[in-house]
């Protein structure tokens, strides 16, 4: 069978693209070497934080907003709470760029912000401990996506609009010409057009079409710690994102008593994505350890911990685009440890590019030409 299109890699990206593009007609056949949801990709851990005051940049903002739009269409669909509004903090000095990006986008795009010295977020929430030179910056709309609730409810809704979904079928290359030829383990497929949202994979997937993609896989770790509800859990306590000089934390209030959870977002180390990754040891606990014990002093023993992948670009921007020589190729990929709030619009964008040739949303930051 000639497919109108193929998607390799059904995670956040892929799945929310498989949706909108059989919604739209289109005969669609999506390929993951596992079974989404799972945890050899970026999507796992329960939580990932959606916020719309940018501290990344406010050429994000309309982006994000749609993206919080179609979250809310698809809790609509699903019938289901996929949104926490917890609220997110965003902690620093008060010069560094990460705060001045939260306040510059929040003035631009008229969104709620809230400032607060450190002594006041202490007296808000009496869980944390700030030293004084720190300023707190609370968007009250913003909250936490339940991940793997969100892509169920995306794998739901485009298989019962006529896609197809092979699982644990991993693609080894990639054929490009007027019609796509797609090698698994198992068979060949083909395609009129083709999407890779490969992640971790997309890199060395790209390779076997001698095109060089500038995307890391690392390893990162996160990990959740004993919480007294009554400071942390999810009714009293924000989401947080905390940014310094040399280091970036991230986390979440106690959500359904699971504890506080706590991971770093700077650093990490590169890796082979088809070698399991090394599991979360004394270095990354210690690291962990030392934040919370900083800044959430109150909290509990560390119940357990977890390892991810990042796929990081030089410049943590990510990249949708055609592919320069294959015009019937397009990439999402390198979404640098931000990119799962999104995942509701880049699937909506990558449905229209293959169907329209453009989208709604300005994808300029995102080209791979800046690579090139």
């Amino acid at each position: 069978m000639v497919y109108d299109v193929i998607i390799v890699g059904a995670g956040s990206m892929g799945m929310a693209a498989g949706y909108y593009l059989a919604k739209a007609g289109k005969n669609v056949l999506m390929l993951d070497a596992f079974n989404p949801p799972h945890e050899e990709g970026s999507h796992h851990g329960e939580t990932r934080i959606i916020r719309f005051a940018y501290g990344e940049g406010a050429s994000y903002v309309p982006f994000v907003k749609r993206a919080g739009e179609l979250w809310q269409e698809l809790e609509s669909l699903a019938d289901e709470n996929l949104f926490l509004q917890t609220g997110v903090v965003n902690i620093g000095e008060p010069t560094c760029s990460f705060i001045q990006n939260v306040k510059a986008s929040a003035t631009l795009h008229e969104l709620a912000l809230e400032h607060y010295s450190a002594a006041e977020a202490m007296n808000k929430w009496p869980g944390l401990s700030l030293p004084a030179n720190l300023v707190a910056c609370l968007e009250p709309t913003a909250g936490v996506l339940r991940v793997e609730a969100c892509i169920r409810a995306y794998k739901k809704l485009a298989l019962e609009a006529g896609a197809h979904l092979q699982t644990y079928e991993k693609v080894v290359s990639i054929q490009a010409g007027d019609m796509v030829q797609v090698q698994t383990a198992n068979q060949v497929y083909e395609t009129k057009q083709l999407i890779v949202t490969a992640g971790a994979w997309a890199t060395e997937l790209l390779q076997t079409l001698d095109i060089s993609l500038p995307v890391t896989p690392t390893r990162k770790t996160f990990a959740w710690f004993e919480a007294d509800e009554e400071l942390y859990s999810e009714g009293v306590f924000p989401a947080y994102c905390f940014e310094f000089a040399d280091s970036s934390y991230y986390g979440f209030p106690s959500i359904d008593g699971a504890g506080l959870k706590l991971g770093r977002h700077d650093g990490g180390e590169e890796i082979n994505p088809n070698r399991p990754l090394h599991p979360f040891d004394d270095k990354d606990r210690a690291d962990l350890q030392h934040f919370i014990q900083q800044f959430m002093p109150r909290h509990g023993a560390l119940k357990y911990g977890k390892t991810c992948k990042y796929s990081m670009t030089p410049d943590e921007d990510f990249i949708i685009d055609f592919l320069p020589t294959h015009q019937n190729i397009i990439i999402a990929a390198g979404f640098s440890g931000h990119g799962f709030k999104f995942s509701s619009a880049v699937g909506e964008a990558l449905a229209e590019l293959t169907l329209y040739g453009e989208c709604q949303q300005d994808l300029t930051r995102f080209h791979l030409s800046r690579f090139l």
